[in-house]
């Protein structure tokens, strides 16, 4: 085999002296060398590198060495890189050259390189080896290869000969020393020749060759002496270990905890419904919740807009698998429930898992679940949103809706599912079940067998399947503990079904109530795929294992809810053999069934073998250590039992013999004699007496401290073992162990990146692209290694499937991963990182295996017999393979493992404390595996035998080890300090202490009182502490420290604040106590308090091993050095961070909203502040509620801190109360946890990136919030920089673009162009058809050209709608990204050669893009073109923000800090969300710490105030009085408050003492009230300045309940830089609508900020031009006023520079535009779920400027009045209904009825066209409709008492949509309705002009023809088609109706009345009928000459000539006579 070797000798020419590392890079595999510490000039690193390689060395490969300046703490600095070609290499085999490196510019530097390179073929095995395997060792198998982990090399030494072992992280591997190397591929060796034999009955021979080829590697490369020097090169480690695994850190279950959920579903519209002339209601059902609509009457197309909301309290699991339904019912009523029209269902987690957790506005398609053969029944419209606490869901903004209706592409459906959904059958098969619990007492078993004489199994399963709402259930099998169903239960849904989860519950039948036994869901997303080379969903036939409650039988088993799926399951209840398939229908075959029940059919049985072939498996387990065992159960014995399955249950496992039974059922016990007889000889015997003992022998704990028991085990350990049979599926837990471990080490290498990131380290980029080249490895070794065992028994479909598409999966994972390792730039990590994290996702999503095969281990702790506590390990982790990979996590290795109690009793503070934690050591695979099942522990070891074995059964399991090697070690524990603890007292913080457990020791700190964040400074130290095990491995891998916080309470016991972890750096005797590794460094420990985080520890550890020379030799100990803290040892030096000296500048500003304490106001409060011991207090506020400002605003104080910045100490803030006699209370506390973002840095002269340098703000000069701003916020915008102005001209161009991505984020409308480039091609579409057929935004381009019809609300409707569109634009641009990423990516995963790459991925990308750029020409033509909206050019527009204002500005933090206050314990609910709950008050204030001394030109500045500090021209605080005025411009999506779901809202408005109700005004049964109300109030700020809008629901009787409120905080905003005081329009203008409401002019208020800001300017010039600091902006300089007249000013140009304040360089900043903002509305009862929103903006005005002018008028629209005339003329092709009793001819009676306000109470009827033969009606009837029409919306407004009951009437705003019908009237029976057809009055079909023109394609296709407005049009007369549907569903034409429209406004229709019907005024004359009156009836003949006529009219024709024919001959003949004779005659005479 050949191989390429590297020795690497010298670096030489280094600069400084240090700590020298090198990376050897070659075919993307680096090496580090060992450390070279302290060396200067020369490094000698003397190092070999070896690669074997598998193809030849290629002429052009690169081999790349990087040499790094180490540091343990930093990140390592990259001195230099040297990289060659290999070509000479591969050519002569052999090479020396010493060569210099070059930097990161590519530039070369002195330092030089010497290196020797060979080349060579190696004799030995030749093979062709993946990547991964060359490097296997045996014994440490976690991970082959070091990559770039240079950002986190941690200290430990590097030199040593004996290595680290694998880290916490699992991020690096390592080799152990070549001597157990090589050992152990010796014993690898024996192991496989003793079990070649039966290696090959059941797994395929590559495998065989495969080991063997990897074994002869291990043996050569283990001896082979370069190999060995390896172990050097990787001993880097972040402190953990190969023997030990990482604990869980998370202890308390969350799963089956309820949260609250609210649900709310807007039902719009339906349209289409099938079926004719309905009166449909929609029922909306979640779960069991019912709710309906309104019902609306003989319509197809049902308008509601009815909004319900649901609340629950439950589990997110049970949440999210209830169903939504909808369904529409056709005329229910209270006597009958009406007939189901179609239903649509959906389970809430599909609505919850779509982005912002809700469809919008989409189409819900409705199918009839009683026949699925007959298609769409219609569509509903509808939104659905689901809010869990806490969710923020952005509602998109409830503008009026003029989009086209596109049904088809706005589906109610998730992405990626058709729209042509079809039928499936979903076959769910119950085989059979095992190891059921007994569900009956034995009392009535004994009475019975007494009777009968017969002994029952106390159980009578049945299976109940619950899928889509659905529930199927099989037979009841009588008592049976192994009951046989084989029976099917088909449900019939939908495919893909919008439910993600199946849900098979095996229950006992009971007489009085079922129990469930045991639940097990499926998730549909696990067994099937939806990618082209998908599959259906299918599963096993497998067994599924179900966990629950123990399983001992109780009357009222307290843990039931786990037997019902909610929670972890605490035992093994059952398991269950079943299978799924799913078939799709051919709905068109006859014999198909088609109703939707659910159906049951027996099944035939399958064989024993289908599941795959019976194994014995071995479980091997030893208690090494059992500490921290709660004091409850100190005082009894103790035992701890493992049970896998039944096996090892001896308590209530199944009463009969079950392994007995196992092994001789069906035939079984031949296959076991067999594997005996296989087997050698001893394991025969040994196999056959082997005995399982599944429990530790009873012993008594004892104390280690008062809190928690040990139990004395010191160094015998005491062991279980059992053996156990399974179907033998070890490969699905190998796959899924296989990529568990990628995904564990893509998760550590990204909270390192992450960590990276946050603790500012350098190379985050490297450690990414580490992390990464990890993945793509571990990818390709899957790829590798699955394709396993591909025939084995029992492989089902869905193995072989899976199989594919993961391989599929992680193969396209590893080339992306790959593919983004090469695009991680410094720029870019944070981007990348994101999708590394879905990498994460897919990973552990894929690795969930959901076929289970061996059931969890459970480990018990008994005591008394009674269990107590207990924890529950996956077996796939601790599942033994051959191949490493695929070897179970925790597999032959000492595990921490905390026991906890089950179920509910584990919640809440029960689930924080620890019941016990135990080191164990686990071992779990087939029983012939077992040789190596001991190779794990640490060595130094006894076994000790059962004593019943016998002497000759020396090879059976041991039940205890005794160690006979140990190490006593010192623990030094140095406890500097921790921060944000958990408030745990009343007052709001805590007296914390920590207590530090090591093994079976603990200790304790000293108690600090009062903080929550305590600095202890304390070393604790463990002496004589005993381990057990080898010195080196304990080095490796030492122990985990627990350290617990708790709050000293006066009384009672202390209280549990939470707990960390940690590993100890551990310095054997023979090593020195020196950098790298020691002094150890501080580091922060996250805290935990169950799954919530509540704090982080500041703390180190360090483990030294106490040698021959005892204690002396160790590092010394400072004494105590603080003589009043007693005996108490502070941190040492070398460990204590180094400290500076800081100046904090504390601002006081004021206090506020101060709560009662101890029902005593707050009279006179003071702040303390406090820091790192240090502090200062403010003045004393004399009298709180005249003034709560301070006299003094700015102190400070000085205070050593670290110099590292992350190390800073929190800064607390108390407030205290001083009452009388001396007296003080403490009324709250806020701790600022970091400080940095208060850190004032010196100004750099020379950084052209203001943001970065000093803040100098609006000439505040003080440090703002930059750090926790969101990325919106104006102060990224705002480039400042503190040098006064002029003294650096700042170059536009240079300026970052920031700002013009502002406008189109903030969708300012400074430029059309702007928001109008970046809209799709559809909206651009959209665009053009609605200018050519609407009115847009209330902007009536015929009437409402004139100014003076405009009004505010054109504004408001004009901003929306550009709100629309660039949020819309944005949508787009995000796709286009991430779709531009997404060809990148493939374009370059594709095999395609860097040269080709640009050419291909163009091409790619062009044919993407040809749709793109047709897009893109649309959008400049709809920014360019005639489409630049003219209408939108009038009118001005203002901001609406779809969210606070505030969060648009950082909370207005500039310079004025809000610091909440909190007292009382902090709420233990998920996330602290009760905090709100505690906040007693808040602090205004700021701070500004620097590093002392100062840089002396700051004080020098012009007009320095010294007492002032940073806190420069601040404007004073005292009280000042100011207007403000409160602008409600409406509310959207309240909460329903009444019982009818609707509310009757009202504003209040609350401002300090002052509130204002509107109640008078309250709006009835509104859920989107518009209020359009201006509330004025004079307040006092600071008294007064907190302003509480709420909104009320109004009640007759009682009193009013609150829907929701907001609160504003007007202060923060009235003193803001971005003044905030009154929005800044974007024209000037001083009338009409858009009036400048501001009392100081636009040039006023520039002035004011230029004089404020220390600003040259403004100056004025000619040509409309201002210049301002050195920026020139130009405007126009002429206004009109009120009479038309022009006149110069200067305004235009002032306002100019104010809108584009942020360009200004130093004081820029963007000012609030005039706006509208949108808060959500919460109620305090339902904290954080929003209860609606509403719309506002505040306005302040100080009342000692001038006053401002009147409130602008903002009160709703009044609807307008109009008149729509209808005039029907006439009617033809009506089809024909009725049948002549005489002849039955077919005639109709036709009349026409119409109405228009979606309500039938106001239709009209024409007259009856009575016998009408052709279907031609002739009426000239005229309809009058009046309506009030709300142009900007596009809706009527009706008012109407919704029942006789009603108090008042209701508003209700529908479509303008108007309904022809024609009827056949009858005398006796009930009319017959023929057709309709129904006209949107703003979007309808022009009419045809003749009837033949008129045909269906006018209604089929009305989406393609060009509409009309009759508000454009006013008038219309055309030909309509009436439609309706036949018994197919199809429409057809039923008749076609002349009609003309005539719309006028009311005060037309005053001046020309007209008359209904045919009546005067403006009569219409009678129509040309034919005459019908009722003689023809007495007259036969005549009407059978008509009918004659018209049937035979051929006939007649035929018949009447022939008469005329027979009579002409007929008169001949009688004539001829008479003339012959008389010519005859006359001729004779």
């Amino acid at each position: 085999m050949m191989a390429l070797m590297v020795h690497l000798r010298t670096v030489a020419h280094l600069r400084g002296k240090g700590d020298r590392i090198a990376k050897v890079t070659f075919r993307g595999l680096s090496f580090y060398s060992r450390v070279a510490e302290n060396c200067e000039e020369v490094a000698h690193f003397n190092e070999t590198f070896r690669w074997p390689i598998a193809s030849r060395l290629d002429g052009n490969e690169m081999l790349e060495i990087q040499v790094y300046n180490y540091s343990k703490v930093f990140s390592n600095r990259l001195v230099g890189t040297f990289c060659m070609v290999l070509q000479k290499v591969a050519e002569e085999g052999h090479l020396q050259l010493t060569d210099t490196l070059i930097d990161d510019n590519n530039t070369s530097i002195k330092t030089s390189v010497t290196i020797e390179i060979r080349y060579q073929p190696m004799d030995g095995t030749v093979g062709v080896w993946s990547d991964g395997e060359f490097l296997d060792v045996p014994d440490d198998r976690d991970g082959m290869f070091a990559f770039e982990t240079d950002s986190l090399l941690s200290g430990q030494s590097h030199g040593s000969g004996t290595s680290p072992g694998r880290s916490l992280q699992g991020s690096i591997p390592t080799f152990r020393k070549a001597g157990k190397g090589v050992f152990s591929a010796m014993k690898l060796g024996k192991i496989k020749s003793s079990k070649d034999d039966h290696k090959k009955g059941d797994e395929p021979a590559v495998l065989d060759m495969e080991d063997l080829d990897r074994k002869a590697m291990r043996l050569a490369g283990s001896l082979d002496p370069d190999t060995i020097s390896l172990a050097s090169v990787t001993a880097v480690t972040t402190n953990v270990s190969n023997k030990r695994s990482k604990p869980d850190i998370k202890m308390e279950p969350s799963s089956g905890r309820p949260v609250d959920y609210q649900i709310s579903i807007t039902v719009i519209e339906a349209r289409q419904l099938i079926g004719l002339n309905m009166d449909p209601v929609v029922c909306v059902e979640i779960g069991d919740d019912k709710k309906y609509t309104s019902m609306k009457e003989s319509t197809n197309c049902p308008y509601y807009n009815e909004y319900f909301v649901f609340d629950f309290h439950v589990p997110p699991d049970v949440m999210f698998d209830k169903i939504i339904k909808l369904s529409v019912i056709h005329s229910k009523n209270l006597l009958r429930s009406g007939t189901l029209v179609g239903t649509f269902k959906m389970d809430v987690g599909t609505v919850y898992s779509q982005p912002e957790h809700q469809f919008y506005h989409k189409w819900a398609i409705l199918s009839d679940p009683d026949d699925i053969t007959a298609g769409c029944k219609g569509y509903v419209k509808c939104d659905i949103a689901v809010v869990g606490k806490g969710d923020n869901i952005k509602t998109p903004h409830k503008a009026n809706e003029t989009d086209e209706d596109d049904i088809e592409g706005n589906l109610l459906l998730p992405e990626g599912i058709p729209a042509e959904r079809q039928w499936a059958r979903f076959y769910v098969k119950i085989y059979r079940a095992e190891g059921l619990p007994k569900m009956n007492t034995s009392i009535m078993a004994n009475v019975k067998k007494a009777f009968i004489g017969e002994n029952r199994d106390l159980v009578d399963p049945y299976v109940q399947v619950q899928f889509a709402g659905q529930k199927g259930k099989t037979s009841v099998q009588k008592s049976s503990y192994e009951p046989i169903w084989n029976e099917q239960v088909i449900f019939t849904e939908l495919f893909p079904p919008l439910c993600k989860r199946l849900k098979v519950q095996i229950r006992d039948s009971d007489k009085v109530n079922d129990v469930a036994i045991g639940t097990h869901f499926i998730d549909l997303r696990k067994i099937s795929n939806d990618g082209d080379k998908g599959f259906l969903p299918t599963l096993g036939p497998a067994w599924v294992n179900m966990y629950g409650s123990t399983r001992q039988y109780t009357l009222m088993d307290e843990h039931q809810d786990l037997n019902d799926g909610l929670g972890e399951g605490v035992s093994f209840r059952a398991r269950l053999l079943l299978s799924i398939a799913v078939e799709i229908l051919d709905t068109t075959s006859p014999e198909i069934i088609s109703s939707t029940e659910v159906q049951m059919e027996t099944v035939s049985n399958i064989s024993e073998s289908a599941t795959g072939k019976i194994e014995e498996f071995f479980l091997f387990g030893s208690f090494l250590e059992a500490t921290m065992i709660d004091r409850k159960i100190g005082d009894k014995a103790i035992s701890f039992e493992i049970t896998i399955g039944n096996y090892g249950n001896q308590i209530d496992g199944v009463s009969k013999p079950s392994s007995g039974k196992k092994r001789k059922k069906d035939g079984e016990n031949e296959e076991e004699s067999e594997l005996i007889q296989n087997s050698s000889e001893d394991e025969a015997d040994e196999d056959v007496d082997l005995v399982s003992v599944s429990s530790t022998p009873h012993m008594k704990p004892v104390i280690t401290d008062r809190n928690y028991f040990h139990l004395p085990y010191f160094e015998k350990k005491p062991c279980v073992y059992i053996k156990s049979w399974w179907q033998d599926q070890r490969r699905r837990l190998y796959n899924s162990n296989m990529m568990d471990k990628i995904a564990d080490k893509l998760e550590e290498g990204l909270n390192d990146v992450q960590e990276v990131i946050k603790t500012e380290k350098a190379f985050p980029e490297r450690r990414l692209r580490g992390v990464l080249e990890e993945l793509s490895v571990g990818c390709s070794r899957f790829v590798t290694l699955a394709n396993k065992d591909v025939n084995q028994a029992g492989r089902t479909k869905l193995d072989r499937e899976r199989l594919k598409s993961c391989m599929r999966e992680m193969d396209s994972m590893g080339q992306q991963a790959k593919q983004i390792r090469t695009q991680v730039k410094k720029n870019t990590v944070r981007e990348k990182l994101k999708l590394a994290q879905n990498f994460l996702q897919k990973l552990r999503f894929l690795a969930d295996e959901p076929q289970h095969s061996i059931p969890d281990v459970f480990i018990w702790m008994m005591s008394n017999n009674k269990r107590i506590a207990y924890s529950r390990i996956p077996s796939k982790d601790i599942l033994y393979s051959i191949v490493d990979e695929e070897t179970g996590k925790d597999c032959g290795k000492v595990k921490t493992v905390f026991l906890k109690l089950p179920g509910k009793k584990g919640f809440g503070p029960a689930g924080w404390t620890v019941q016990a934690k135990l080191e164990l050591y686990l071992w779990l695979g087939l029983n012939k595996q077992r040789k190596d099942f001991l190779s794990g522990l640490p060595n130094g070891f006894e076994e000790i035998k059962a004593a019943k074995m016998g002497p000759g059964l020396h090879s059976g399991p041991p039940v205890s080890l005794v160690y006979n090697m140990k190490q006593v070690f010192q623990l030094r524990a140095h406890m500097y300090q921790a921060r944000s603890l958990f408030a745990a007292d009343s007052s709001g913080l805590s007296d914390p202490f920590a207590r530090v457990f090591f093994s079976t020791h603990s200790q304790v700190t000293e108690v600090l009182s009062e903080t929550l964040c305590p600095t202890w400074d304390q070393l604790l130290v463990f002496d004589d502490v005993e381990l057990f095990g080898e010195a080196s491995e304990l080095r490796d891998d030492p122990p985990i420290i627990v350290v617990e916080i708790y709050d000293q309470d006066t009384v009672g016991k202390a209280e549990f604040i939470g707990r960390t972890f940690a590993k100890p750096t551990i310095k054997m005797c023979d090593e020195h106590y020196g950098p790298p590794r020691f002094p150890p460094q501080l580091e922060y420990y996250q805290i935990y308090r169950g799954n919530c985080t509540a704090g982080e520890l500041l703390a180190a550890f360090e483990l030294l091993q106490i040698g021959q020379g005892g204690r002396a030799d160790l590092p010394p100990l400072e004494g105590p050095t603080d003589s009043e803290r007693g005996p108490i040892l502070p941190v040492p030096l070398g460990i204590r961070p180094v400290l500076s000296r800081y100046r904090i500048e504390v601002l006081f500003w004021g206090l506020r909203d101060l709560k009662r304490i101890n029902l005593a106001q707050v009279d006179r409060p003071r702040v303390d502040i406090e820091c790192a011991g240090r502090g200062v207090q403010s003045a004393l506020i004399q009298n709180y509620k005249k003034n709560p400002n301070f006299s003094t605003l700015v102190k400070w104080f000085e205070v050593d801190l670290p110099e590292n910045e992350l190390l800073h100490p929190p800064l607390n803030i108390r407030v205290v109360d001083c009452r009388a006699f001396g007296r003080y209370i403490l009324v709250g506390s806020h701790a600022v946890t970091t400080l940095r973002r208060f850190i004032y840095s010196a100004p750099d002269k020379t950084s052209n990136n203001w943001a970065t340098a000093a803040k100098l703000m609006n000439g505040y000069m003080v440090l703002t919030n930059g750090g926790s701003q969101p990325r919106s916020s104006p102060s990224l915008s705002s480039r400042t920089f503190s040098r006064p102005a002029g003294d650096i001209i700042v170059n536009m161009d240079a300026e970052p673009p920031v700002r013009k991505m502002d406008t189109v984020v903030k969708l300012d409308t400074m430029s059309d162009a702007v928001v109008k480039v970046d809209m799709t091609e559809e909206e651009s579409d959209k665009e053009k058809k609605k200018k050519k057929k609407k009115k847009k935004g209330g902007v009536e381009e015929e009437d409402e050209t004139d100014e003076s019809v405009l009004d505010w609300w054109s504004k408001y409707f004009a901003s929306i709608e550009t709100l629309k569109e660039t949020l819309k634009a944005q949508e787009a641009a995000q796709a286009e990204a991430e779709e531009r990423e997404d060809l990148e990516i493939a374009a370059e995963t594709a095999d395609i050669k860097p040269d080709d790459l640009l050419l291909k991925g163009s091409k790619t990308k062009e044919k993407s893009k040809e749709k793109k750029s047709s897009k893109d020409k649309k959008k400049s033509q709809a920014a360019d073109g005639i489409e630049k909206r003219p209408v939108k050019a009038k009118v001005d527009e203002l901001v609406v923000y779809n969210k606070e204002l505030e969060s648009e500005y950082g909370d207005f933090e500039d310079w004025l800090h809000t610091f909440n206050l909190y007292r009382g314990k902090a709420g233990d609910d998920d996330e602290h969300a009760l905090d709100d709950d505690r906040i007693v008050g808040r602090f205004k204030g700021s701070l500004c710490m620097y590093k002392l001394p100062l840089s002396e030109e700051i004080t020098r500045e012009a007009g320095f105030d010294p007492n002032m500090g940073m806190f420069q021209s601040i404007p004073h605080n005292d009280p000042i009085n100011v207007l403000v005025r409160v602008y409600v411009v409406r509310a959207t999506d309240l909460h329903p408050a009444d019982i009818n779901g609707k509310a009757d809202p009202y504003v209040v408005i609350k401002l300090g003492k002052s509130e204002v109700k509107d109640k008078e005004n309250y709006i009835s049964k509104q859920l989107n009230p518009v209020f359009g109300k201006s509330f004025d109030i004079e307040a006092t700020f600071p008294m007064e300045s907190m302003l509480t809008v709420s909104v009320y629901d109004w009640d007759l009787v009682g009193t009013d309940d609150l829907i929701g409120e907001t609160k504003i905080d007007l202060e923060n905003r009235f003193y803001s830089k971005y003044r905030a005081t009154c929005g800044i329009s974007s024209n000037y203008s001083v009338h009409g609508y858009n009036v400048w409401r501001d009392p100081m002019k636009p040039s006023q208020v520039l002035a004011k900020l230029c004089k404020d800001g220390k600003i040259d300017g403004p100056h004025y010039g000619p040509g409309g031009k201002v210049k301002v600091a050195n920026r020139i902006f130009t405007g126009p300089t002429e206004i009109e006023d009120e009479n038309g007249l022009k006149k110069q000013t200067e305004e235009h140009l002032a306002l100019t520079v104010l809108n584009h304040w942020e360009e200004i360089p130093r004081v820029g900043c963007k000012l609030v535009p005039e706006h509208v903002e949108t808060r959500p509305l919460l109620n305090p009862d339902k904290p954080g779920i929003e209860q609606g929103r509403i719309e506002m903006w505040v306005d302040m005005f100080p009342m000692d400027m001038p006053a401002p002018g009147p409130a602008i008028d903002i009160s709703p629209r009044k609807p307008k009045r109009y008149e729509l005339r209808v005039i029907i003329w006439n009617t033809d092709e009506v089809i024909l209904e009725d049948d002549d009793y005489f002849t039955g001819e077919k005639s109709s009676d036709i009349f026409v009825r119409g109405w228009l306000k979606g309500q039938q109470e106001d239709k009209q009827d024409t007259d009856v066209h009575y016998h009408s033969l052709t279907g031609e009606g002739n009426f000239n009837w005229r309809f009058v409709f009046p309506f009030d029409y709300l142009m900007a919306e596009e809706k009527i407004v009706i008012s109407k008492k919704e029942s006789m009951f009603s108090w008042d009437e209701t508003e209700y705003k529908i479509p303008p949509r108007l309904t022809m019908q024609v009827w056949d009237a009858d005398h006796f029976s009930a009319d017959d309705f023929l057709g309709a057809i129904e006209l949107d009055l703003n979007r309808f079909p022009r009419g045809a002009k003749t009837a033949k023109q008129c045909s269906l394609d006018m209604i089929r296709n009305e989406q393609e023809l060009p509409t009309i407005s009759i508000f454009k049009q006013k008038r219309v007369k055309g030909w309509w088609p009436f439609v309706a549907r036949d018994e197919n569903d199809e429409m057809e034409l039923t008749g076609k109706v002349e009609a003309e429209l005539h719309l006028v406004t009311a005060e037309e229709a005053e001046k020309s009345p007209v008359g209904l019907g045919r009546n005067e005024p403006d009569p219409l004359e009678k129509p040309n009928r034919p005459s019908s009156n009722m003689s023809w009836l007495l007259s036969p003949v005549r009407t059978m000459c008509i009918l004659a006529w018209r049937h035979y009219k051929l006939h007649c024709v035929v018949l009447l000539a022939a008469v005329l024919g027979l009579l002409f001959l007929a008169l001949l003949f009688f004539s001829l006579p008479s003339e012959l004779s008389h010519k005859l005659f006359n001729a004779a005479g």
